[in-house]
């Protein structure tokens, strides 16, 4: 089937709007948007979309092979620390095929959830023991390739881990898979990758304070100014991350990073949970953006972000999913707001016009995509049709779509201009089948 080329919004979110327009006749041509027209009636060859459309969704911050773990990490409790123990027990076991095979069911649910671009923090390099394979970024290859076969773009956030403790204790089991000696190893390899496709972008990322010695870090941010990638960084998830950093290097992670250099205009500090005043402006003063991923850093009990505060500030937030223990955007975006009220016992922080920019435009922006997530003229053809007459949101103002749909409610996605998401069923991959055989395969549950 064809995928049409105009089509008819009853409600559609266009840019700089304080809620949906109706009537919205949006036409598409070579993955772009040539036309969008508001208080149109809907012309007899246009394809009508009855909810409401949105501008194609954004996960700023995902772990795909951490999708493995979703509902097998609860018995007896545990921490972050012990979480992070079964994570390693999945990273023992991937190898470039099946690796592949989880990351495309993963990416296939973020596309029935509305998202049409996923920022990948890859720091599983290598084969057990730290064995680079004969191809040294086949892991990367998966991933990328993983994408295209899901139908989403993919800026793969190359990470920099060499040390496993901010007192540069080295890795060892698991960890030694995320390593390449040192940072200019690690540059050399992520240098020779050239992805195929035009759905894939390369970018930079500092795993954390913990896993790039402080006299390292200047050569990780300055490989990525040098290229003008995007330069993610885990920052202040933990209370015992920034303990160990102020014990050691006198300062917290934020300032760590500050002085090397590595924050600024394309750097996405992700989580961000635990700030001091002097580091929130630090990232403010850089104009360096921060990645909240809700849904993860109440799952791990992390800790409630500074939402409020760094949007005060003029920071730039995106969302992601980061472990998926849920894929939803709708959920990580109201989150911010529905936090908030827990901290605050008051309402009405964020309006669903900035959740929006956040899950869509902001996170596009942090991932490189600068010509993605809105609905205009010249920008990526990416659209989300969400139903407005489910259980969930039957009855629901349009512009309150934000606080009552779930990932369940998106009907059709379109990225560059393609039909990935047709009548809430991905038109190549069967999700469920694939989720449940791959994550099987992860724990060596199912034959390969």
């Amino acid at each position: 089937m064809l995928t049409p080329t105009r089509w008819h919004a009853a409600y559609a979110w266009l840019p700089g709007r304080g809620g949906p327009d109706a009537d919205v006749l949006i036409e598409v041509a070579d993955g772009r948007f040539t036309a969008v027209d508001a208080g149109v009636p809907a012309p007899p060859d246009a394809t009508r979309l009855s909810g409401l459309v949105l501008p194609g969704l954004a996960n700023a911050h995902s772990h795909a092979f951490h999708r493995a773990l979703r509902g097998r990490t609860h018995a007896g409790g545990g921490t972050f620390w012990t979480w992070r123990e079964r994570m390693y027990d999945v990273a023992t076991r991937l190898d470039p095929d099946s690796y592949l095979a989880l990351a495309r069911a993963t990416y296939a649910e973020m596309a029935l959830a509305g998202i049409t671009c996923v920022g990948e923090f890859h720091y599983l390099h290598h084969a057990p023991g730290g064995r680079p394979y004969a191809d040294p970024n086949a892991m990367g290859a998966a991933l990328v390739e993983a994408a295209a076969q899901a139908g989403v773009r993919l800026t793969l956030l190359d990470a920099c881990y060499l040390t496993a403790t901010v007192d540069g204790a080295p890795l060892a089991g698991p960890q030694l898979r995320f390593g390449d000696g040192d940072a200019a190893g690690w540059a050399a390899r992520v240098d020779a990758f050239r992805p195929a496709g035009g759905h894939a972008l390369i970018g930079a990322a500092i795993h954390s304070v913990r896993a790039v010695p402080a006299d390292q870090l200047a050569d990780v941010a300055g490989f990525a100014v040098a290229r003008e990638m995007p330069l993610h960084t885990h920052l202040s998830e933990q209370p015992a991350e920034n303990d160990a950093c102020l014990a050691y290097h006198g300062t917290t992670p934020a300032g760590l990073l500050a002085r090397a250099g590595a924050l600024g205009p394309r750097t996405t500090a992700v989580h961000a949970t635990h700030l001091t005043g002097p580091d929130l402006t630090a990232l403010r003063d850089t104009g360096t953006g921060v990645c909240l991923c809700p849904t993860t850093e109440r799952d791990l009990a992390d800790g409630i972000g500074p939402a409020r505060a760094l949007a005060d500030a003029g920071i730039r937030l995106s969302l992601g999913s980061d472990s998926h223990a849920v894929i939803d955007p709708f959920e990580e975006a109201r989150a911010v707001e529905l936090d908030e009220r827990l901290r605050t016992r008051r309402r009405g922080h964020f309006s669903a016009g900035q959740l929006l920019r956040a899950a869509g435009p902001a996170g596009h922006e942090a991932l490189g995509w600068t010509d993605a997530g809105r609905i205009a003229v010249g920008a990526r053809a990416d659209l989300v049709a969400v139903r407005l007459d489910s259980v969930r949101t039957a009855g629901v103002e349009p512009v309150g779509a934000l606080f009552a749909a779930t990932a369940a409610d998106v009907d059709l996605v379109l990225v560059d201009g393609t039909v990935v998401i047709r009548d809430g069923r991905h038109v190549r991959v069967d999700v469920p089948a694939e989720l449940a055989r791959s994550v099987a395969n992860s724990y060596g549950e199912g034959a390969a």
